[in-house]
């Protein structure tokens, strides 16, 4: 009977894991389906714009001017950023759809205010440096995901890299040094490299807490888990993108 009582308990357990790994796929799939769907709204929407802002004899057209020339673009430089403290003060309160929405809206926007890369590079090295960052992004988070390593500790430190990173990319849009931007990008990739593998690590662990909340809680969660790595990836792409990008 013992014997019996055992094997039926280590039975429920091996089932309540088993359902928990489901979830837990289900989870992360949504989360970087999502992310995907977004950076593709990003891809779609970037070059959308820089093809409309220029004309057949790379002359910029009227759209062109106002976006990149203008004091508009000032606006549309730091708007992303106005979002993303809005999404987050917001996402309580919004329904899983409208959430859903608000981050496709905010890839949107993100791809207006990187749009004047393809003017910048080539087509073929924004191409190529996208899939380097792809592949290095999937090792990253696949690392993240599969340590049994607690990485939670590089949090604090990543997070003031990325401040710092802030700081010093707005005082060098003044002081316009290369020195400094090759500085700026190597620590970049650094630091956004490091956070992928940390965010991913923190996402699956959130799951594995909150494993029973509402599908509500966890809809918003994994939207907010979408944003964490979709930002991850775009920060990655354009810091490799100083290194590996060619000037038209």
């Amino acid at each position: 009977m013992a014997d019996y009582n055992t094997y039926r308990t280590a039975q429920g357990v091996g089932s309540r894991a088993a359902a928990v790994d489901e979830g837990l796929r289900a989870y992360m799939n949504k989360v970087y389906g999502l992310m995907s769907v977004g950076m593709g709204v990003t891809a779609v929407a970037a070059y959308g714009i820089s093809t409309a802002a220029v004309t057949a004899d790379g002359q910029l057209t009227g759209l062109g001017v106002a976006i990149y020339t203008s004091p508009l673009k000032w606006v549309i430089m730091f708007a992303p950023l106005l979002m993303i403290f809005a999404f987050g003060a917001a996402i309580n309160r919004l329904s899983v759809s409208a959430a859903t929405g608000m981050f496709y809206a905010f890839s949107a926007l993100m791809g207006l205010s990187i749009s004047s890369i393809f003017l910048a590079y080539t087509s073929f090295s924004i191409v190529q440096t996208f899939l380097v960052t792809a592949i290095s992004f999937a090792g990253l988070s696949l690392w993240g995901y599969t340590t049994k390593k607690d990485i939670s500790g590089w949090g604090s430190f990543l997070i003031m890299g990325v401040i710092g990173l802030i700081i010093a990319s707005i005082v060098n849009i003044f002081l316009q040094s290369s020195a400094m931007q090759f500085a700026i990008s190597g620590l970049g990739v650094l630091i956004f490299a490091g956070l992928t593998a940390y965010d991913t690590q923190k996402i699956k662990n959130t799951y594995l807490q909150m494993a029973g909340s509402g599908s509500d809680f966890l809809g918003k969660s994994a939207i907010m888990g979408a944003l964490t790595l979709y930002l991850d990836f775009l920060n990655l792409f354009m810091f490799l993108l100083q290194f590996m990008g060619n000037r038209d």
